[in-house]
């Protein structure tokens, strides 16, 4: 059974897997203080321009989510979301578990509107709600969309206006970067209040990148790391990732291959199947007749995402850097000849 279960199913790109080999055995100091960490932070800096914001290496995406949240949120403010994001349906109350509100909306597209932040906070009017502090978007979203830098751009003027955070989080964010119209990793940290930068589901074998750009967010976040139990004593593994990732375009070499798969995929699906919504990253969504489904499980595994009616079911499929194209190739032919 090949698996397009998620991107995230085999272990490091090559090149990470060297870079921990080759510093194995060399000692440096933890949590985060070390050489490599420091040079990783110099490759982001880089790229997006700037020294001013503060970078944290973190070891996944709920934990980065759940630590940055609740440090900026005090106890009677609450999270926007859309009703699809990571925070809301797929990380187990962890925001809510520290003990803030997380205000959806319906999804457009898989993500957050200007008119669905305006909506909700028009409707939390006084002391006797809690009070939204934060907008929480995902690049790309849980249905792989993409956020458009103009897009971006409204977003975060909206946040400005209504004196609301915005955070992007950025587990799968190597394959918007190489699409049309999408902002660089600079122009990111121009529109938000800090953003992550996606390793476990990005070639690393674990970690997220995360960079805060307000000033008035930086103060005590060290502590709030220790205080939740993300600050990891071989910080170094998380900085010898990220720097292999980042020191040249390794990053964005796995978002074009994942892509170009999904392409390949996606090209093939939609001569023969509805697929859901206008994806062009390395998730793909489509609706299958359930005896087709069959056939297609007994050589691959895929996520069910929704049960449309008795004969029909939504599943997920997802490709990463380790995608085998012969094994795409190989489910192209199976579901041409169903």
């Amino acid at each position: 059974m090949y698996s397009f279960l998620n991107d995230y199913s085999e272990g490091a790109h090559p090149l990470v897997m060297d870079a921990l080999l080759e510093t194995n055995k060399v000692q440096s100091v933890g949590y985060g203080m070390d050489e490599y960490c420091r040079k990783a932070g110099d490759a982001i800096y880089k790229r997006i321009g700037t020294l001013a914001p503060d970078i944290h290496f973190l070891v996944g995406g709920t934990q980065t989510n759940m630590t940055f949240i609740s440090h900026c949120l005090k106890d009677y403010q609450a999270v926007i979301a859309c009703d699809a994001g990571h925070i809301n349906v797929h990380e187990t109350g962890a925001v809510e578990a520290t003990g803030h509100k997380i205000l959806t909306r319906e999804h457009q597209y898989g993500k957050v509107t200007v008119e669905m932040i305006e909506d909700i906070v028009k409707c939390q009017v006084d002391e006797h709600m809690v009070e939204p502090k934060m907008v929480y978007i995902s690049q790309t979203t849980e249905w792989g969309t993409y956020y458009t830098l103009s897009e971006l751009e409204d977003i975060y003027a909206c946040c400005q206006e209504n004196d609301l955070y915005l955070f992007m989080d950025g587990a799968r964010l190597g394959s918007a970067l190489v699409l049309e119209g999408a902002p660089t990793m600079k122009q990111i940290a121009q529109n938000v209040d800090a953003f992550y930068i996606g390793g476990t589901k990005m070639g690393a074998l674990f970690g997220e990148a995360l960079v805060i750009c307000n000033d008035d967010l930086k103060e005590g976040f060290r502590y709030q790391l220790k205080n939740k139990g993300a600050m990891l004593a071989k910080g170094r593994l998380l900085g010898v990732q990220f720097y292999e990732l980042l020191k040249d375009n390794l990053y964005e070499e796995i978002g074009l291959f994942e892509n170009k798969m999904a392409d390949k995929l996606r090209t093939a699906l939609k001569e023969k199947y509805p697929l859901y919504l206008p994806s062009t990253t390395n998730q793909i969504f489509v609706d299958l007749p359930n005896n087709d489904l069959k056939e297609i499980e007994k050589e691959f595994m895929v996520t069910h995402m929704n049960t449309l009616d008795k004969s029909h079911t939504r599943i997920r499929l997802v490709t990463s850097w380790a995608t085998d194209e012969k094994q795409v190739d190989k489910f192209i032919e199976l579901i041409n000849n169903i």
